[in-house]
């Protein structure tokens, strides 16, 4: 009998029966590519409000996975941490342009949800931003909902105070934002961000920042070194920020980059290859839980592929990664990360078995899975 059942299982398998079972159980496709008059969803963002409400942000692409043309931001809203969604709605529509990046971050004090974001003209491609010759620049608007995630504010242009004039190219996130708890800079809001000089055409990370509850943002630190941009960023337990960023000196390592800051992000400094953490060139998300500053990281772990989506889990700042949780072991790409009011880990992040961008699933894993 033993051998009957495992020949029936090896028959089903070569049919691809159990295949589909897996991919049923694995992805719980929370955004998926051709649903409510969307080609695609992409670049995942994800905070908990101060009522506890899981708040799913993303880009909702009108006719396929082109990074222009007619792009909005959408949300989805869970009040049961994570177990039940209710229906998708639109943040941000511009017509046919480019609606994108979304970075939001909970000011803690007041419960106001902040998102910010970039703009372009749907017309114009990366390529022409970022060489002078598009009919528009690259813009950062902020908006905020005062009622968890229900509504939001029209979009304000904040561009002339986070944007320096020799940059072209410019992205908010695309991930969370922090709220910092250290004394020196108690209540600071952080985004991260990444731009490309007009002249040089080098590569950066930097952050802006705001130390009045979201009512004026200005420019903070830019890592020393370039050859990074899409950067998310924590607060380490002894008060100093980590940048966490997408490596393009491929030659070098097919691994992160990190910086670290002392000063709330004004300035960056010992900018590194982090060789435990391997990345294809793709956008990461890095969290902070728990009393103790324990780091949690995800991304395609992979040096070459955008598969593999994992959970890394650090005990010292990121010095050393202790812990490895699968995720997906396909196809996968960009993600973020929230700690849910029950303690527990969202993990939010495109992924398929075709290509990585089927959809934006989400899988919850326990708090005590990263102890």
């Amino acid at each position: 009998m033993k051998y009957f059942c495992l020949f029936v299982l090896l028959l089903l398998s070569s049919l691809g029966f159990g295949q589909d079972v897996e991919k049923e159980n694995l992805l719980n496709g929370l955004f998926k590519a051709g649903e409510d008059g969307y080609a695609s969803y992409r670049i995942p963002a994800v905070v908990v409000a101060k009522d506890g409400s899981v708040l799913a942000f993303c880009e909702a692409r009108k006719n396929g996975l082109s990074d222009t043309g007619n792009i909005d931001i959408v949300m989805k809203k869970s009040t049961d941490n994570g177990q039940t969604w209710g229906e998708m709605k639109v943040i941000w529509d511009d017509d046919e342009n480019v609606c994108g990046n979304p970075a939001p971050v909970v000011d803690q004090q007041s419960g106001i949800i902040h998102l910010l974001t970039t703009w372009n003209n749907g017309k114009d491609h990366e390529s022409r931003i970022i060489d002078g010759t598009s009919i528009d620049g690259r813009e950062i608007y902020h908006m905020v909902s005062i009622d968890h995630g229900e509504s939001w504010s029209s979009p304000k242009n904040i561009t002339t105070s986070v944007k320096l004039p020799d940059w072209t190219w410019y992205a908010t996130g695309p991930v969370h934002g922090i709220q910092m708890k250290s004394k020196a800079h108690k209540d600071r809001l952080v985004i991260p961000c990444d731009h490309i000089e007009r002249d040089s055409k080098k590569y950066y990370s930097h952050v802006i920042y705001s130390d009045d509850n979201g009512k004026s943002w200005q420019l903070g630190g830019t890592t020393p070194d370039d050859q990074v941009n899409e950067c998310s960023v924590a607060e380490l337990a002894n008060g100093d920020l980590i940048l966490n960023m997408r490596n393009y000196a491929r030659k070098d390592a097919q691994v992160r980059q990190v910086a670290i800051s002392k000063d709330g992000g004004e300035t960056w400094i010992d900018q590194r290859f982090d060789d435990q953490l391997p990345e294809p060139r793709c956008q990461g998300a890095v969290l902070s839980v728990g009393k103790k500053g324990k780091l949690l990281f995800t991304n395609p772990a992979d040096p070459k592929s955008r598969k593999n989506m994992t959970l890394s889990v650090s005990n010292d700042g990121g010095l050393t990664w202790y812990k490895k949780i699968p995720i997906h072991e396909s196809h996968a790409a960009y993600s973020d990360l929230a700690e849910l009011k029950n303690g527990n880990i969202f993990v939010f992040y495109e992924a398929g078995y075709k290509n990585a961008y089927e959809t934006i699933s989400y899988k919850i894993i326990s708090k005590k899975e990263i102890k």
